[in-house]
């Protein structure tokens, strides 16, 4: 019997955000709005999304012992989330660095604080959680060390979702434990070694030819061993794609977009969620997109993630 539906294994940064009319080149000051400041990171961010659909979430991550990370704890525990995995101290807490221009474009720096000192320790600690828990989800704002643990340690029936943002390469146990893999356009080029440079396609790489779109991304991406592998498109929706099957494309509603911080978050939490609940991927993914667009028509990342009744309503 499991606990929850989902556990989240992951980040939790404080979102520092600045409106700009347009992000600045190199070596280029522009005057931005002022300064607001949110709960977010990938880990806690899906964490919420999942809490405020109605998931039974539990979150693994560390924040520090200071007003960024009771920021952190009160979100998630608003969102009715099971803090009980969050370890406190090591570092101060997370912080990310988010300029957003009118379109509802992001650009973000990181800076990882206590997320950095999550190790392969603190996931063996949490073995009895992690057995509690039908789905785990990890991103890679924490350590890779830390994230191979989680494959490594999944127990039996778990099923492990995997968002590696920011991309890094990825040891072939990890990815043989994805189920699915969840990238977007940029991080299935640098995967796939098209690319080293956000949103800039580059030479191709080791892995020879990627193919010209997300269908043949994906036949490329499974051949490196996940089980399953999701491709968010924007507003175009998403791609689902299992071994052995045809690629599906999922569309997305169409809403206007405010902002996109933190839709790639809920989008993989709603999906994550779903698959726990034993639908099938494309139904999943179909379920998610929704969700995603859903969030990207506030501003924020957890502000704006929406209830289950408010996705039912888009």
């Amino acid at each position: 019997m499991y606990d929850y539906d989902l556990l989240v294994v992951g980040s939790a940064n404080a979102d520092l955000v600045v409106g700009v009319e347009r992000r600045p080149a190199a070596g280029e000051t522009v005057l931005g709005s002022d300064l607001t400041v949110h709960p977010g990171g990938k880990g806690a961010n899906q964490a919420v999304a999942a809490g405020r659909l109605g998931a039974r979430t539990a979150l693994l991550a560390r924040v520090g012992d200071d007003a960024h990370g009771r920021l952190l704890l009160d979100s998630q525990r608003a969102a009715g989330v099971d803090t009980a995995g969050v370890l406190v101290g090591g570092a101060p807490t997370g912080v990310a660095l988010i300029t957003v221009d009118p379109s509802g474009d992001n650009s973000i720096v990181v800076s990882p604080g206590a997320n950095a000192r999550l190790t392969p320790d603190d996931v063996r600690a949490a073995a009895e959680l992690l057995g509690r828990a039908r789905v785990v989800s990890v991103q890679l704002e924490i350590p890779l060390g830390t994230v191979a643990e989680v494959a490594r340690t999944l127990p039996p029936g778990a099923r492990l979702v995997l968002n590696p943002s920011p991309p890094a390469p990825l040891p072939a146990d990890v990815l043989a434990a994805c189920d699915p893999l969840v990238v977007n356009e940029h991080e299935a080029r640098y995967i796939l070694g098209e690319t080293g440079e956000a949103g800039e396609a580059g030479e191709t790489g080791e892995t020879g030819e990627t193919g010209e779109g997300p269908e043949e991304w994906a036949r490329a991406l499974l051949a490196l061993g996940p089980r399953s592998v999701v491709i968010t498109l924007g507003a175009q929706g998403a791609l689902v794609a299992e071994d052995g099957a045809d690629a599906v494309r999922v569309a997305s509603p169409r809403v206007g977009a405010v902002d996109t911080t933190g839709a790639g978050d809920a989008f993989t939490a709603a999906l994550a969620w779903r698959l726990g609940l034993g639908e099938p991927l494309a139904a999943a993914a179909a379920f998610a997109v929704r969700v995603g667009a859903a969030a990207v028509t506030r501003e924020g990342a957890q502000e704006s993630f929406p209830t289950a009744q408010e996705v039912g309503a888009l």
